[in-house]
């Protein structure tokens, strides 16, 4: 019998790729009816899995001796989660081995059951030598190329190596609480806590509590948050706040979760007319490199988005008072969506590092970043701006 965690990792995967879904959403979908630790131990396999895909499937087409393009979804799937099982896990190889072959057999890929035991006694034997005598690098660590050649050329190979390596890793779980709770941190509000209490706290990293604080809103001022969904950054601002989001599912969710203060417009900033606010905050959509062990598909979806970007800065800034400040901030870990960015907006730049000089950038110091592998949170690029 399959255990429920395990046939819960499955499904992630499978449609992760099969269907294009998003991690997170499928695995809520996937251990709705499991227990806390059936959960917990379905997200280990699943995340993992999706993770080191790339590793992965060398191993299955150097051991299987077939494409991996060529095997169907539901074979793919299961090759996939016991090969990562095998790879990064204690669980015995004959207690895999059968998972994989049972859960081809239940998608009703019978004549795939044989092939699936010949690759995973091959996985069995073979994968963990297979994975020790790569070289280090995005083969090894499972990412796509470009990924590796950003970080090589903004941080240099140790650094681009060492954020493969941590972006591999469960992150520290981060909240934001009105009181203290778990271990504090150096941000104001941000505590580092074993599990989160929904009803004492929020998740949130530490870095993305650090971009609304850099704002600086104060009661009385009116203040722009561009992109402003799923809400987190907005409830730390303080002012009369105007919310804008595209997505007209996700304002109305920030809608019901925001305090009177807020009010929240549905549409695009680069279309929005309205003038007069004191400070504005563009957490722009981007290409989250900062985020990939929170996100673990996301590093074979992601794209940069300077282009984007730059056009809601500029819009955002066109809304702010003469004198008046903005904060750009992105989840990512490139030069071109971060620094590039800033410099072609033809923004002022206020220099940040003095005030929060163990962030600061290595090379811009007037803006801050924050480094997944140095500082134990998210990526974050930081900077605040004038007109």
């Amino acid at each position: 019998m399959i255990a429920p965690a395990r046939r819960a990792a499955y499904e992630v995967v499978r449609r992760v790729f099969a269907e294009g879904a998003y991690a997170d959403r499928a695995l809520a979908a996937a251990v709705a009816s499991l227990d806390d630790r059936d959960r917990a131990l379905a997200q280990r396999l699943a995340y993992g899995t999706v993770q080191r895909a790339r590793t992965i499937d060398l191993g299955i087409e150097h051991l299987g001796k077939r494409p991996v393009r060529k095997l169907d979804p539901p074979v793919i799937a299961s090759l996939r989660l016991g090969a990562y099982q095998l790879g990064w896990t204690s669980q015995p190889a004959h207690a895999v081995t059968d998972d994989a072959v049972e859960l081809v057999r239940a998608a009703g890929r019978e004549r795939a059951v044989p092939f699936t035991n010949a690759v995973m006694r091959r996985l069995a034997h073979g994968f963990r030598g297979l994975v020790a005598s790569l070289p280090e690098g995005p083969v090894s660590l499972s990412y796509p190329d470009w990924i590796a050649e950003v970080w090589e050329r903004d941080f240099g190979h140790d650094e681009a190596l060492a954020l493969m390596r941590d972006q591999n890793e469960a992150p520290a779980v981060e909240v934001w609480a009105a009181e203290p709770v778990g271990e504090p941190t150096d941000v104001p509000g941000a505590y580092v806590v074993d599990r989160v209490d929904p009803h004492r706290m929020r998740a949130m990293s530490r870095a993305s509590q650090l971009a609304a604080l850099v704002v600086g809103s104060r009661p009385g001022e009116r203040i722009l948050d561009v992109c402003a969904a799923p809400g987190g950054k907005t409830s730390l601002l303080r002012g009369d706040i105007t919310a804008l989001e595209l997505n007209p599912g996700r304002a109305a969710a920030l809608a019901e979760s925001a305090g009177p203060n807020v009010r929240v417009v549905v549409g695009d900033a680069r279309d929005f007319r309205e003038t007069g606010f004191d400070r504005a905050l563009v957490d722009a959509p981007c290409s989250g490199l900062g985020v990939l062990a929170r996100r673990p598909d996301l590093r074979w979806r992601a794209k940069p988005l300077p282009e984007l970007q730059l056009e809601l800065l500029r819009a955002a800034a066109a809304c702010v008072v003469p004198g008046g400040t903005i904060v750009y901030s992105v989840c990512t870990l490139n030069a071109d969506e971060n620094e590039a960015v800033v410099d072609a907006s033809g923004l002022r730049a206020e220099p940040l590092g003095p005030e929060w000089p163990q962030y600061a950038h290595p090379t811009r110091p007037e803006f801050l970043l924050t480094l997944p592998h140095r500082d134990r949170t998210a990526g974050f690029f930081i900077a605040r701006l004038t007109p």
